[in-house]
Order: structure tokens, then C-alpha cells, then sequence
């Protein structure tokens, strides 16, 4: 289940979440190319992911940030920058270029907190930009609960796109964190599901001010809940493609 896009894109050019976008993408362009061998990544990621045994020591408080610019491969990194590309657009026009970069950064922050708060004592690098997108996310909740959002559903061989309400979309998202976050052992490596949940919350709180600014109920009742900005119109286009029949074609084994 992937979100693809909102129905109410921003209606100014996301400068910022522009740049993160190609920021992320050339930082792991650059290691990922060029680092040669998976021990000197294991130890490039040791390095300037965020291990919280580190921080624990007392060592590596600079991995806060950098481990948010870092990806384990290119699908962690496709699948970050789709959920920054659909979200990020409409917090940036209402937050401004330079609040919405330092709401973003203040995110990931606050996630890689919850998780070294969850696993203090793990040798277990995090790396991603998930954090800091959850944030985004969290934020994008408070401010636009009823923003439609097409889901691209995929199930063995069914797949459909269907427009769902953002609440749902995220809330249903967020549950997935808190109870994979509690059904993972602690020493076990993978999804950082507390970053996740943390990042959340945080962007969440972090939007108040602006909620509140823009008259916090009010403003939903003068939005509707959706970006304030005309919805735009998605239509499935038929294609060329020539369609083929099953049985049309005959091999040596069928009877004339």
C-alpha cells in the first residue's frame, strides 16, 4: 500500500522539498557508487549512521542529523522520497521555505531520539530519512485530515489506485508503527519502527503553531480539512497497447 499523490497539490513551487529530495539522492548517489565493498559501507554506516550505543557513550551527537541523509538501497530511498514527494509540498506553502526546512530537520531529530530512547544500548547503525518524513506526515494530519490521497493497492495480482481520506491513510500508518514497534524485539535489526512513531508525533506537535496561527478549528472549517487549493483532476488514459486473448495463439500441441 503506497500513497502516490494528494488530490490538492500546493500551488507554489516546494523549493525545499525539492532540495532535500536531490540531496538525499546525490548523498547516497555518492557512497553508493563509490564505496566499493559491503564491509567499507558496514563501516561507512557505523560511522555516520546513528548507532545508540554512541550516544550512550557520549560520542557521534553529530549521527542526529547526518543518519537522516543516508539510505540502506534504493528501494528505502524510492519509497522515503515518494512519501516526501506526495506530503511535503502543501507543509512547505503553509510553513514557509525556511520553516518547513528547519520543521523537517527538528523531525528527524526528534526520531532518531525515540529510537536511541528505545534501544539505548543497540550497536545497530539507523540510517533514512524516514524519521524526518514521518514528521512530515504527522504534520500534514493536523493540518489537512480530509485531504484525499490516491493509494496504490497491490495484492499478488490485483492492483488499484482508490482515493482515501488522509486520516485514514495516516492513521492507519502510524498504528502499523506503534504495534510493529512493540511486536519487534528490541536487539533485532531492521525497520526503526520508534523513529518512525517518534518522528510522528513530533512533526504533529511541531505544526500546533502553525495550526493554531492559521485559527486551529477554524481554519478546517474554512478548508474543509484539504489544502487550499483547487483539486486536480486524475483520469486513467486507455493506451495502445493491444490487448491478447487467451487461446489465441496456437503451438505445435493444439489440434487444428
Amino acid at each position: 500500500m503506497f500513497p502516490i499523490r494528494d488530490h490538492n497539490p500546493s500551488g507554489r513551487v516546494p523549493f525545499v522539498t525539492f532540495a532535500l529530495i536531490a540531496a538525499n539522492v546525490g548523498i547516497f548517489c555518492l557512497y553508493w557508487l563509490a564505496i566499493g565493498s559491503e564491509v567499507a559501507l558496514a563501516r561507512f554506516f557505523l560511522a555516520w549512521g546513528l548507532v545508540p550505543a554512541r550516544i550512550s557513550y557520549g560520542e557521534g551527537f553529530e549521527t542526529f542529523v547526518t543518519s537522516m541523509f543516508l539510505h540502506g538501497g534504493w528501494m528505502h530511498l524510492a519509497g522515503n522520497m515518494l512519501f516526501l514527494w506526495v506530503f511535503g509540498d502543501n507543509m512547505e506553502e503553509e510553513m514557509g521555505h525556511l520553516g518547513f526546512l528547519a520543521f523537517y530537520l527538528a523531525s528527524g531529530v526528534a526520531a532518531a531520539g525515540a529510537q536511541y530512547l528505545a534501544e539505548p544500548s543497540s550497536i545497530v547503525p539507523m540510517v533514512g530519512a524516514s524519521g524526518a518524513i514521518a514528521g512530515v506526515m504527522g504534520g500534514y494530519l493536523l493540518m489537512f485530515p480530509k485531504a484525499r490521497v490516491d493509494v496504490f493497492f497491490f495484492f499478488v495480482i490485483f492492483f488499484r489506485v482508490i482515493p482515501i481520506p488522509a486520516f485514514l491513510v495516516l492513521g492507519v500508518w502510524f498504528g502499523m508503527q506503534l504495534f510493529s514497534g512493540w511486536a519487534t524485539p528490541a536487539d533485532q535489526g531492521g525497520v526503526a519502527y520508534w523513529a518512525h512513531a517518534g518522528g510522528f508525533l513530533a512533526g504533529l506537535a511541531l505544526a500546533v503553531p502553525v495550526w493554531l496561527r492559521r485559527g486551529g478549528p477554524r481554519f478546517w472549517g474554512k478548508t474543509h480539512g484539504v489544502p487550499p487549493h483547487p483539486e486536480a483532476r486524475y483520469a486513467m488514459v486507455s493506451t495502445r497497447v493491444p490487448r491478447v486473448r487467451w487461446g489465441g495463439i496456437r503451438g505445435p500441441w493444439d489440434r487444428q
